[in-house]
C-alpha cells in the first residue's frame, strides 16, 4: 500500500531530522584507509583473490552493509560472517560468504564450518561444507582422531567438502606455537589430499598469522582486525603501517559556564579549578562507549580530557566546539580501558550513524 503523499513528507521529514539530529554521534569511516589496509593485506597475501574478509559482529563495528560494498568494491570476492542473519546482508556481492555459526544450508554462494560429527550429520546434503579440524587452540574443531570418522560421514552422505580450515591460539604472540599449529595442519592437508578429496580449499591464517608468515601459500587467508587498521602483533614482528578506518565523534548537546569549585555529574567526580565553558556531548555506555574510572579520565583524539563520570548517553568536555572527536584509534582506547582493540570496536553500537569520508 503507498502511503498518502503528506504522510510520505512528514516521515521524510522525521527521518531527515533524526539522520541530522545536530546533537547525535556518529562514525567516519575512511575507504582510503581501508583500501590502504586491504593493499598491504594483498601484498602478503599474494594476490586479492586471496582475501576473505571477516565481517562478523557488524564488520567489527564498521557497519556491516557499508564495509561489504566498500570491500567488494576494492575487488573482495571471499567474506566471512558469524550467521546466517549476517550472510543474507552481503551475500549478493561476493563469489563466496562462509559463515561460521550455523546448521548448513543449500545456498550457491554460502558455504558453512561444521566444527562437530553431528553438524555433519544434519547438514543439507546439497550445502558446502568447510571441515573446522581443532589443532589445538580447543575452542571449536573437531578432534584429530575423529577425522577419519568426518571423511566417512561427507562420503556416506554425499556432502561437498568445499573447505578445510583451522584457528591459530597464538599467532599473536611472540612464541613457537604458530609453527606447531601450522605444521600439524600442514600434515592433516596432506592426508586429507590422499583420502581423495582433491577440490578442496584450505585456509588457517587470520590476521596476525598472515601478517607474521614469511611465505603465504594457502588458499585464502581469513583477514579480520588487520583490514580495519590494526596490527595486534608485538614488536619483535615486521610492521606494515597499516591506518586505523574508524574514527569515533560526538555532537554537542548544551553548553554553560560553571563556577570555580563546582563539581560535574554522577557523584560530583570532577571539582572545576577555575570558571570554566562546559559542554555535555552526546555519547556514553548506552552507546558502547567504555564508562571507565573517572578518576582516570580518557583524553579524546584532540586531547580533551572527559570531566566526571561517563553517562550512558552523555559525557562532558572543557570545549564549546559543535563535534570532537572522541576516537580514531582504537587500540590507544583500548590501552587507556584495559582491554583489547577489538572490544572497543566491537561494542559500538548499531545504531551510531556511519558516513563514508
Amino acid at each position: 500500500m503507498t502511503l498518502p503523499i503528506v504522510i510520505q513528507s512528514t516521515v521524510a521529514s522525521l527521518l531527515s531530522h533524526i539522520r541530522y539530529h545536530p546533537s547525535m554521534a556518529y562514525i567516519e569511516i575512511d575507504k582510503d584507509a581501508f583500501f590502504h589496509n586491504l593493499n598491504q593485506l594483498a601484498l602478503k597475501a599474494g594476490s586479492k583473490e586471496k582475501i576473505a574478509l571477516v565481517l562478523k559482529d557488524n564488520a567489527y563495528g564498521h557497519g556491516l552493509a557499508i564495509m561489504a560494498e566498500l570491500a567488494a568494491r576494492w575487488g573482495v570476492r571471499e567474506a566471512v560472517v558469524k550467521n546466517l542473519k549476517e550472510a543474507f546482508e552481503v551475500e549478493r556481492l561476493f563469489d563466496n560468504t562462509l559463515v561460521l555459526g550455523e546448521r548448513p544450508v543449500a545456498h550457491e554462494r554460502l558455504s558453512f564450518a561444521v566444527s562437530e560429527l553431528s553438524a555433519l550429520e544434519e547438514a543439507d546434503t546439497k550445502a558446502a561444507i568447510e571441515l573446522k579440524i581443532d589443532t589445538g587452540m580447543h575452542r571449536n574443531g573437531i578432534a584429530e582422531e575423529e577425522l577419519d570418522r568426518a571423511l566417512a560421514i561427507i562420503r556416506k552422505r554425499g556432502l561437498h567438502l568445499k573447505g578445510v580450515m583451522t584457528h591459530y591460539r597464538s599467532a599473536d604472540i611472540c612464541t613457537s606455537e604458530y609453527y606447531w599449529q601450522k605444521k600439524r595442519f600442514a600434515r592433516l592437508r596432506e592426508y586429507i589430499l590422499s583420502e581423495g578429496f582433491h577440490s578442496v580449499r584450505f585456509h588457517s591464517h587470520n590476521s596476525a598469522a598472515l601478517l607474521r608468515c614469511k611465505s603465504f601459500d594457502e588458499d585464502i587467508a581469513r583477514v579480520g582486525i588487520a583490514a580495519y587498521g590494526y596490527e595486534e602483533l608485538p614488536d619483535c614482528f615486521d610492521r606494515y603501517g597499516l591506518k586505523p578506518v574508524l574514527s569515533l565523534y560526538a555532537r554537542r548537546f548544551s553548553s554553560k559556564v560553571l563556577k570555580r569549585g563546582e563539581r560535574i555529574g554522577y557523584g560530583g567526580d570532577f571539582t572545576l579549578a577555575e570558571d570554566t565553558k562546559i559542554s555535555t556531548y552526546d555519547i556514553g555506555y548506552g552507546d558502547g562507549w567504555r564508562r571507565g574510572d573517572s578518576s582516570n579520565p580518557y583524553t579524546t583524539a584532540e586531547g580533551l580530557k572527559i570531566l566526571g563520570r561517563v553517562s550512558m548517553d552523555f559525557i562532558s568536555l572543557p570545549c564549546d566546539r559543535e563535534s570532537v572527536c572522541i576516537m580514531n584509534d582504537a587500540a590507544y582506547a583500548a590501552k587507556h580501558f584495559s582491554t583489547i582493540t577489538y572490544e572497543i570496536l566491537t561494542s559500538l553500537k548499531e545504531h551510531i550513524p556511519r558516513y563514508v569520508v
